[in-house]
């Protein structure tokens, strides 16, 4: 794929291939970030989501916050160097060419 990468991927298996517990570890993560909402309710926050993927927890982090909270990406990113999780690129690119054929259809 052309042009930035807008994701960046972290994923709940370790450099040794083990499934890192706890088993809401990704909810935890984003939830350091989350805010309460005018209904009372707790709303993750834009740049960073807790997602399943092939069956592995995973937490989306959009790269805009590297330049919005320069601070929170560090954290984030240090979070998964200090417990050896596997990080890679995001597939924004994908899912959005196909939500735009599917559109096209």
């Amino acid at each position: 794929m052309s042009g930035p990468h807008l994701e960046i991927v972290i994923i709940g298996i370790t450099s040794t291939g083990q499934t890192f517990r706890p088993s809401d570890w990704a909810e935890r993560l984003c939830g350091c970030m989350s805010l309460f909402a005018e209904d009372q309710r707790i709303n993750y926050s834009p740049y960073l989501k807790p997602v399943i993927s092939t069956g592995i927890k995973c937490v989306v982090i959009d790269r805009r916050l590297e330049e919005s909270n320069p601070e929170a990406f560090s954290f984030l990113m240090s979070f998964a160097r200090d417990n050896e999780l596997q990080v890679r690129e995001g597939r924004h690119e994908v899912r959005r060419a196909i939500q735009l054929q599917a559109q096209a259809a």
